[in-house]
């Protein structure tokens, strides 16, 4: 068995340079071939009401749903550090709840840390959680669960913003933050800025790390890519035509064949 990618490992690489790589996992196969892959970190994140559910923004996920996939998860993996978000609006309401849901989803997933949107209104929170011992990450920059305050999923470019919540973060103790769809030179500032870790998505490749949603970079998605998304490859297409030629080989009576007879 693999050592368990920790927070420490993750400062570790900050400090030595090396890029940290994460990607999404809602499942058991997916999160298991992650972990074979050596994968830093896998994000259970709340786009699975997006990416798995089929709804138009993340808003509607909720913590029973997240402690669903997030076990699946956990129990898929040896060595990769397993984050799970914190839905919609537990972020937003008070600190004792904010603790008792992120507990309860370290209890009953078994994952090693959660993810939270915010960084300096949600620093209190952030603290606590540090303070009740569940590594945490800030989400900085686009927060998907704020996109209709924001109006919508769109690029931020607030400097000023960006580096008080990241500076924020690290101060109430996360480990890591997250940066999302931000200008790649706000990104690098932000960066350069603490001592913690960063991830980017859509923010360019000065962040300590990067994540995509594996559906995206794998094309086993409804079609659309976003345009910070490399797609490495066309599951979706390839799934297709194997669909096809099974029925055509079951309505031409050469599925199943004696091969595959008893």
């Amino acid at each position: 068995m693999n050592t368990r990618v920790t927070v420490k490992t993750l400062q570790s690489m900050k400090l030595k340079g090396q890029k940290i790589t994460m990607l999404t996992a809602y499942d058991y196969p997916t999160a298991k071939m992650l972990d074979e892959a050596n994968v830093e970190c896998i994000l259970v994140g709340d786009s699975l009401g997006m990416v798995v559910q089929g709804k138009t923004t993340t808003i509607p996920v909720t913590l029973e749903e997240m402690i669903y996939h997030g076990e699946m998860v956990a129990r898929a993996t040896n060595r990769s550090m397993v984050i799970v978000d914190l839905p919609f609006p537990v972020g937003q309401l008070s600190i004792a709840h904010t603790v008792e849901s992120a507990a309860t989803i370290m209890k009953r997933t078994q994952c090693q840390a959660v993810k939270m949107e915010g960084g300096h209104q949600q620093a209190a929170a952030i603290r606590a959680l540090v303070d009740a011992g569940i590594p945490t990450i800030a989400h900085i920059g686009l927060r998907p669960q704020s996109v209709h305050a924001i109006g919508g999923y769109r690029v931020q470019r607030d400097a000023d913003q960006l580096m008080k919540d990241a500076k924020a973060a690290e101060e109430a103790g996360a480990f890591c933050v997250l940066i999302e769809c931000v200008p790649p030179d706000l990104a690098r500032q932000a960066t350069q800025s603490i001592h913690v870790p960063t991830i980017g998505i859509g923010a360019g490749n000065g962040c300590d790390g990067q994540v995509l949603v594996t559906n995206d970079m794998l094309g086993w998605n409804s079609g659309y890519v976003p345009k910070f998304v490399r797609q490495y490859a066309d599951l979706r297409k390839a799934s297709a035509e194997a669909v096809a030629k099974f029925m055509q080989d079951v309505q031409s009576g050469d599925f199943p064949g004696q091969s595959e007879s008893f």
